[in-house]
């Protein structure tokens, strides 16, 4: 039976910049739209995001829980995908869990974006007492089993939505993309243009948001997909298990009903193949691109 992806303990880290210099738009476009690990990955995404956003309005039911059509019924020009045991449209459902999926990827990935951010980029400009306290609370925070510890926070939420849940996920993956852009600030603090914006009075959160930040753009972005892909896995991995929202539907949800009442054994394919094949697409999808952001922004991996 496919099942929900393993959720990623620590996702791989996002190779680093070989320059810290800006490069010309012009040129990371010329490579952008030549890479067809970049084309296609994104392409994917956009698809599916396209098919979460536009087919549910499109739906005569809203909800797609509803019992609306013959149990247990496959794939047929009425129901694109089947219905579920119980008369319930698994196209309806589908849509829907991709809107729930990407919401939860955008919400959890954006919020360890940030606290990456802010924890990496003053650890590692302020260095000394600062850098050491950041660094302490990255790394107990690094040790605790994050998976664990979303368990029994979900166990003991009576209600479950899934901002609630890209929440919690973005507060427990944050630690190794810190430790990421940390050692990066700490190349780029001695630069000679950092050092003139200090001598010219800037502040700490100046200097970090407008020297520094901007000259690794294309490296938070590919962490930023990183940390994107990591929530679907996790999330998926918390609803598979009976822990996702309590409320509406989502791929991971999918796929534990199908589990749960035997859909493999009743041979009843088209009910967990099209959330497994969801999930799936869209972290791969997510990886493909991720690898050709990294030819774009890096010279030396460039094709000739």
């Amino acid at each position: 039976m496919s099942t929900a992806p393993e959720p990623a303990a620590e996702p791989a880290e996002p190779a680093a910049p070989s320059a810290p210099a800006a490069r010309p738009g012009r040129e990371t476009l010329h490579y952008a739209v030549r890479n067809p690990k970049l084309l296609i990955g994104f392409t994917v995404v956009v698809l599916l995001l396209l098919v979460g956003l536009v087919g549910p309005p499109l739906l005569d039911n809203a909800d797609p829980n509803e019992y609306v059509g013959p149990q247990a019924a496959p794939p047929d020009g009425t129901y694109w995908m089947g219905t579920t045991t119980f008369g319930q449209d698994v196209y309806a459902q589908f849509v829907h869990g991709l809107r729930a999926t990407f919401l939860v990827g955008v919400v959890g990935g954006a919020i360890a974006a940030v606290i990456a951010m802010l924890v990496g980029f003053l650890a590692g400009y302020r260095g000394g007492a600062v850098d050491e306290i950041l660094n302490m609370l990255t790394n107990v925070v690094l040790v605790l089993p994050a998976l664990a510890v979303l368990l029994i926070i979900n166990a003991y939420l009576g209600v479950r939505s899934v901002p609630v849940q890209g929440l919690f996920i973005g507060l427990t993956s944050w630690p190794w993309a810190a430790r990421a852009i940390r050692a990066q600030t700490f190349s780029l603090r001695t630069r000679e243009f950092v050092d003139l914006a200090r001598l010219s009075g800037s502040g700490t959160w100046r200097i970090i948001f407008r020297e520094i930040a901007p000259n690794m753009s294309s490296y938070l972005f590919m962490m930023f997909i990183l940390l994107f892909g990591g929530s679907v896995l996790i999330a998926s991995s918390l609803d598979f298990i009976g822990l996702g929202p309590t409320e509406g539907v989502s791929l991971g949800l999918m796929l534990q009903s199908a589990q749960q009442w035997s859909a493999l054994q009743l041979g009843m394919w088209w009910w967990f193949v099209p959330p497994g094949a969801g999930i799936t697409a869209i972290v791969g999808a997510l990886y493909v691109a991720n690898v050709g952001l990294d030819e774009v922004f890096n010279p030396k991996l460039r094709e000739a």
